[in-house]
């Protein structure tokens, strides 16, 4: 137990990758300052910043987009296939769908806009270390919403037929003789429920809020849930909620 707490405390190694040299070395200092964050190396544009990961192994790259010679995209398709160990997290100006999905589609495990803060880039390096994704609530409903336009309809009683967007014991579908239908790969309704919040793209913190329980409690209920279906992140729970219809499309007053 003494070493699994050990390795967890470990600083992050993180390699810094940006073409305009103030933002680089502002993110560099700003990273020197963060509890937990070890700053490896920085790099100009994608080709360095290949070079250097091959050359420092660092566990998370902090990955600009738009970039001379590779740009952010490709250096992170290189990165994640020929050093699988090394997570990306994009760190960008731009939020639009045409920079957001091919970042996640080349392999990045993180996605933030450079108005995050410390602490939101210290949480995304964090999650993406772990296992999980680093996307913030903005972003995962982005997914969300691109999901929902892109999924086909389902027929009536399945789980796409589901109304508004609330507590998701008040939404499932009914099956037949009106007896709630049963939940996939043996989730509770609490597990369910915690489900559909994360796909609304809100943190354990402000699931814990909503439902009034202990932000403990959320991760047991996420950490069960995320075994019972099988998904490894949040990115790929927020799928799964949509395919079983546990999370719909959001509309008005879907954060109520």
């Amino acid at each position: 137990m003494s070493g699994a707490g050990e390795a967890e405390r470990s600083p992050a190694r993180v390699l810094v990758v940006d073409d305009q040299t103030v933002v680089r070395e502002g993110i560099v200092m700003l990273l020197g300052l963060l509890p937990g964050i070890e700053v490896v190396g920085s790099a100009a544009d994608g080709l360095e910043a290949v070079r250097l990961v091959a050359e420092h192994a660092p566990d998370v790259v902090l990955m600009d987009l738009r970039m001379p010679r590779c740009d952010g995209v490709e250096a992170t398709r290189r990165i994640r296939e020929n050093h699988p160990d090394t997570q990306v997290v994009v760190l960008t100006t731009f939020g639009d769908d045409d920079s957001l999905f091919p970042a996640l589609q080349a392999g990045a495990r993180g996605y933030l806009t450079k108005d995050a803060g410390g602490e939101e880039i210290v949480r995304a390096i964090e999650d993406v270390r772990s296992g999980a994704a680093g996307l913030s609530p903005q972003v995962q409903r982005r997914l969300l919403e691109r999901l929902a336009t892109a999924a086909p309809a389902k027929a009536p009683g399945a789980y796409g037929a589901l109304a508004s967007p609330g507590p998701y014991a008040d939404r499932r579908a009914a099956g037949p003789g009106g007896a709630p239908e049963a939940l996939p790969d043996g989730l509770t309704a609490r597990e369910a429920e915690v489900l559909a919040l994360v796909a609304e793209g809100l943190s354990n913190t402000e699931i814990a809020r909503r439902l009034h329980v202990s932000t403990a409690t959320v991760k047991t209920h996420i950490n069960n849930l995320f075994a019972k279906t099988g998904v490894r992140d949040r990115a790929q729970a927020v799928r799964y909620a949509f395919h079983h219809g546990i999370a719909g499309p959001l509309g008005p007053g879907a954060r109520g």
